[in-house]
């Protein structure tokens, strides 16, 4: 195995990094426009991103051009957190966040679009900070690599193999051949369902600001809102209908987007995902709505609306991890809450802003177990497993399995490191599937409407590591803890 080309890296990163100082830069604009202080911290925050990411790029200028699986993997993990790291600036040096555990916990999350929150007033926040807060979860929910890859081909650097270690899915639906514009069609689709969104959310009247924000939030399945009772805020079915239809239309692979402006119906009709994904929903909130209607009272429409519109809108939110509220949904019968952690566990779809394991990995390991079942019936019978009508490959049904255990394995260990620091095993699983899941509301401490402002610091540094594996798909991150990745 060859050394691993640090210099590459250094390049990368240098690049990457570079490209967050732009971000940090265009941000100076939004309180100059509403006449806030804010805009020297996010210029500072600039120039400090612009002088390391300056630094990194000289450094590797002369860098082989190869990049391997492993440069790879620990540019796409380094990213994150690097991203994360110049991200806290503006909070950090303004005040906003004073505590430094804290600027990077609400920013990491912001970035891996998780949504857990450490704000107990995020109304007290200037529109430069708010603004920003949201900004990093319409980055990380295109993909900081997938939006970079556009980029990197001008340095003389492919990047197949980032878009291989971010997305590490069982089946990545290719536009095109070349994965430069397959990232151009996605982020055409990602900014359609943006702008679309902001659009209704202000003609249903919210203001600009407030829609845009919560548009990034959305289509990015983050969470973050610009009100501390988040979507309960606004008091309008219309607003609230709005973003549970585009939080249902971002659990699902953008490649179905593409299909449909091309025509390919039959692409469409016959991706299994999408089917699974939408009866699961329906399944679910149907459940929900039954048991939110009181029968014991006299029928009325509103009634039934209003149970309705709270069960579509919470199952939307939690399975696409995106985890916006406006009921507490722990109030519920412990079935439903039951059923709702189900729903956070699986996820949307693969090619999705949203987390889980993923609707495919679920449809996958499901026929994989019903036809072991078949084959203890028949011994002799070849009974493979399929998927869209195609054949899968055995080593891909391993990773999917592989993937769920270990998926189970992090849960159950980090419930348990929690319990230690003194959660309870609600909050702890609760906390742990959330921040793996990238959905950020949980269960007691970080429901709808909770934070996790009181946890300690070794809790918050700890669950900002499982957001970034739960956000990168687990084996990336881990990867880089074996033996094997590092030896040449």
């Amino acid at each position: 195995m060859k050394t691993i080309n640090l210099r590459l890296i250094l390049k990368v990163l240098g690049v990457l990094i570079l490209i967050e100082s732009i971000f940090l830069l265009l941000m100076v604009f939004v309180p100059l426009y509403y006449g806030e202080n804010d805009a020297r911290y996010f210029l500072i925050s600039s120039l400090i991103s612009a002088i390391v990411g300056g630094v990194f790029f000289l450094l590797g200028k002369n860098a082989a051009p190869h990049m391997g699986k492993r440069e790879g993997a620990i540019i796409v993990t380094m990213v994150w957190i690097i991203f994360a790291l110049f991200g806290m600036l503006p909070y950090w040096l303004s005040g906003a966040i004073p505590a430094f555990t804290d600027a990077f916990f609400e920013t990491i999350s912001g970035f891996t679009t998780t949504g857990a929150s450490i704000l107990k007033d995020v109304e007290s926040l200037s529109h430069g900070m708010l603004f920003w807060r949201s900004f990093t979860h319409f980055v990380g929910g295109i993909g900081i690599i997938v939006l970079s890859i556009a980029v990197l081909p001008f340095f003389g650097i492919s990047g197949n193999q980032l878009f291989s270690a971010e997305y590490s899915g069982p089946k990545k639906d290719k536009l095109h051949a070349k994965i430069s514009d397959t990232v151009k069609r996605l982020a055409f689709i990602y900014l359609m369902l943006t702008l679309a969104e902001s659009i209704l959310l202000a003609v249903g009247g919210m203001n600009l600001f407030d829609a845009v924000c919560q548009s990034f939030s959305t289509i990015a399945t983050g969470g973050f809102s610009t009100k501390n009772s988040s979507i309960a805020h606004w008091n309008s079915p219309f607003i609230q209908y709005v973003i549970a239809v585009f939080m249902l239309l971002s659990g699902i692979n953008f490649a179905m987007y593409y299909f449909g402006i091309k025509r390919k119906f039959s692409k469409i009709k016959e991706n299994e995902e999408l089917r699974y994904y939408l009866i699961v929903f329906g399944i679910a909130v149907l459940i929900t709505i039954v048991s939110l209607f009181d029968f014991s009272k006299e029928f009325s429409v509103a009634s039934l609306e209003n149970s309705f519109r709270n069960g579509f809108f919470t199952v939307a939110s939690l399975m696409t991890t995106t985890g916006f509220g406006t009921v507490d949904y722990l109030n519920w019968q412990p079935f439903i809450v039951l059923l709702l952690l189900f729903v956070m566990i699986i996820g949307g779809s693969a090619g999705s802003t949203s987390g889980g394991l993923k609707v495919v990995r679920v449809v996958i390991a499901a026929k994989s177990c019903f036809y072991q079942f078949k084959r203890i019936i028949h011994p002799n019978a070849v009974i493979p497993v399929r998927y869209n009508k195609s054949l899968v490959q055995n080593d891909i049904v391993a990773n999917v399995l592989i993937f769920i255990l270990l998926y189970f394995i992090i849960v159950l260990l980090g419930s348990m490191i929690l319990a230690l620091t003194g959660f309870s095993l609600r909050e702890a699983v609760g906390s742990v599937v959330s921040c793996t899941s990238g959905v950020g509301a949980g269960f007691s401490i970080a429901g709808p409407f909770g934070n996790y402002a009181e946890i300690s610091l070794f809790s918050k540094w700890f669950l900002s590591f499982i957001m970034l594996v739960g956000r990168l798909e687990l084996f990336t991150v881990l990867l880089l803890f074996t033996r094997a990745f590092w030896k040449n």
